[in-house]
């Protein structure tokens, strides 16, 4: 477990990766990172254009049959 310490950041507030994890993540900077919400709380990991991609198809998907996927879901 590795703990992090909020700290003002101009006028917002964010946290200081340590180099530890920025080696585990493989960022550096200038990448992006993910923060996915999960049933066990949050996930930190690293941009991928490819996932991205699925999502976004996934979204539009649930948009234009959310008839269909209302139905099955039943």
């Amino acid at each position: 477990m590795i703990k992090l310490k909020i700290r003002n950041v101009g006028n917002s507030l964010g946290v200081v990766l340590p180099k530890e994890l920025i080696a585990r993540l493989r960022v550096s900077k200038g990448d992006q990172l993910f923060v996915q919400e999960t049933v066990d709380g949050l996930r930190l990991t690293a941009y991928d254009p490819e996932f991205e991609k699925q999502i976004e198809i996934a979204k539009m998907v649930m948009q234009e049959d959310r008839d269909a996927l209302r139905a099955l879901s039943k």
